[in-house]
C-alpha cells in the first residue's frame, strides 16, 4: 500500500515509485503497460547499464547477504548519508543531479517496507562504521539506523572487526542474492563497476568467503553494541 504523502512526491518527482506500482496502475487504468514501460525509461535513464540487471535481480530477491568494505551498503544508507556519498564522489556534480540520485537510491529501499521483505544479512567492515560522509549529524543518523536494523526481524547486521585482519573480500563490495526461484547470483563491485556473476561454481566460491567472514564477524547483539559505542565519540571522531 503506497500512503498518499509518498503517492504525491512520487508525482512531483521527489520520489520512485516502488517496484510493484507501475503494474498496479495500469491495472486500475487499464493501461496496457504504459506505466511499467515509463518506469524502465527512468531507471535506465538514472542507472548505469552494468548495475541494472543487478537492481532487477535484487527486486526478485528473497534474500540478500552483503559484505561492505569502504561505505554503508545503498540498501540501508539514511538520505544524508547517500547525498554526502553522491557530493564527495563527484564535487562538481550540479545539486539537481545530486537529488536526482539521491530520490532513486530512496526509492530503490521500497523494496524493504513491501508487504513481503527480502531477509537482509549484511557484513561491515569496522571501516565503514569509522569513515565519516557528512559530518557527525549524518554519521550519527546513519549509525542509528544500523542499530534500528539489528532489531528488525528481516535483517542481521555483523560487523567485522579491523583486529580480524586481511580476508579475501578486503575493501571490496559483495552482494550474493537468493532468488525466488532458488537461483543465486553475485555481484562484485567497485566504485565505476560491477560484474555479476552466475556461474554456480563462482557463485559458491564467494558464497563461502561470505560464510567465513560471517563466522568472524560479532554478533548482532554485540554489533548493536559497538555502533552505539561509536555513536558516543562520534564528535570527537568526526570532522566536517
Amino acid at each position: 500500500m503506497v500512503s498518499t504523502s509518498h503517492l504525491s512526491r512520487i508525482e512531483t518527482a521527489d520520489a520512485m515509485p516502488p517496484p510493484d506500482l507501475p503494474k498496479r496502475l495500469d491495472a486500475a487504468f487499464g493501461t496496457d503497460g504504459i506505466f511499467e514501460e515509463l518506469y524502465g525509461l527512468v531507471r535506465r535513464e538514472i542507472h548505469p547499464d552494468q548495475f541494472r540487471r543487478r537492481m532487477e535481480l535484487e527486486a526478485q530477491a528473497r534474500l540478500i547477504e552483503e559484505y561492505a568494505g569502504q561505505i554503508v551498503p545503498g540498501l540501508v544508507q539514511t538520505e544524508g548519508y547517500a547525498r554526502a556519498l553522491f557530493e564527495t564522489f563527484d564535487p562538481k556534480a550540479a545539486p539537481e543531479k545530486i537529488e536526482e540520485l539521491v530520490t532513486a537510491r530512496m526509492g530503490r529501499q521500497t523494496l524493504l517496507s513491501a508487504d513481503f521483505p527480502p531477509d537482509i544479512s549484511l557484513i561491515l567492515d569496522e571501516a565503514v562504521l569509522r569513515r565519516t560522509f557528512g559530518g557527525p549529524t549524518v554519521m550519527h543518523a546513519q549509525l542509528s539506523r544500523l542499530v534500528d536494523l539489528t532489531l528488525t526481524p528481516t535483517s542481521v547486521v555483523q560487523v567485522l572487526p579491523f583486529e580480524h585482519g586481511g580476508h579475501a573480500l578486503v575493501g571490496g563490495t559483495l552482494t550474493l542474492m537468493t532468488l525466488g526461484n532458488g537461483a543465486r547470483v553475485a555481484y562484485e563491485e567497485s566504485i565505476s563497476t560491477g560484474t555479476l556473476l552466475e556461474d554456480l561454481a563462482a557463485v559458491s566460491a564467494r558464497q563461502r568467503a561470505y560464510e567465513l567472514l560471517r563466522a568472524c564477524a560479532l554478533s548482532p547483539s554485540d554489533t548493536a553494541t559497538f555502533i552505539r559505542s561509536l555513536m558516543e565519540v562520534l564528535p570527537d571522531e568526526c570532522h566536517i
